[in-house]
């Protein structure tokens, strides 16, 4: 490998289907760059694998036995390196996704979306970008907003959360509140992908966010991005 090659995106798949599992390896095992390097049938095994394999990306279904994804999600979460989890899930289970984006999740796919948005949605995920499926998502950050809890960051102390950040801090925050991607907020500012992730941890951190969906929805409720 050389200097300028980046190592594959490492991938963790859990689903409890194995046909779910086997047609979802079958299109990352295509896709450049991407390495399924293990799978697991319920979440606590992917926890176990996780803890083993130190995959960067955890394609986490939400409903699996012994261990469902959402009781998954802190223990993922609380490794170190801390994998970036995705939750696949199925069309109208806004409530579930909801509260997967509540315990840190980094987004979500429906089952049912094309391989080049579950490639696309890896890569992402992979880059520190978040990953929400375009079909429910205005549907997901609707309930969110109309539905605050503590870890959305509403409520009196979100205005002081924000007083905590830089100037160029709100800036990117206003960008994650748009949507836009590491490498947009790069673009639009003229600095590298590496310093805005360095910002986005910077927020996280300051805020007390534990997700970019969490930093967005704060933007939101403090009028940073409409």
């Amino acid at each position: 490998m050389t200097g300028s090659e980046r190592p594959p995106v490492r991938v963790l798949l859990a689903d409890d289907e194995a046909m779910i599992r086997h047609g979802v390896r079958l299109i990352l095992r295509h896709a450049e760059g991407i390495d399924v390097v293990a799978e697991a049938p319920d979440g606590r095994r992917a926890v176990e694998l996780a803890a083993a394999h130190h995959p960067d990306v955890v394609l986490l279904d939400i409903r699996m036995p012994v261990c469902d994804g959402l009781a998954a999600i802190a223990p993922l979460l609380a490794l170190d390196p801390a994998p970036r989890v995705v939750m696949l899930t199925t069309f109208g289970d806004d409530e579930n996704v909801v509260r997967a984006l509540r315990e840190g999740a980094a987004g979500f796919l429906l089952k049912d979306d094309g391989p080049q948005e579950l490639i696309s949605a890896v890569r992402a995920a992979a880059a520190g970008d978040a990953v929400l499926s375009p079909g429910v998502t205005g549907t997901v950050v609707a309930r969110m907003l109309r539905a605050p809890d503590p870890r959305d960051t509403g409520g009196p102390a979100a205005d002081e959360r924000i007083a905590r950040l830089t100037a160029r801090e709100r800036e990117v925050l206003t960008m994650l509140g748009e949507g836009l991607s590491n490498q947009d907020i790069a673009d639009r500012l003229g600095i590298g992908t590496g310093t805005v992730k360095t910002h986005v941890g910077a927020i996280l951190d300051k805020t007390g966010t534990t997700s970019r969906v969490q930093a967005a929805l704060l933007a939101h409720r403090t009028g940073l991005a409409p």
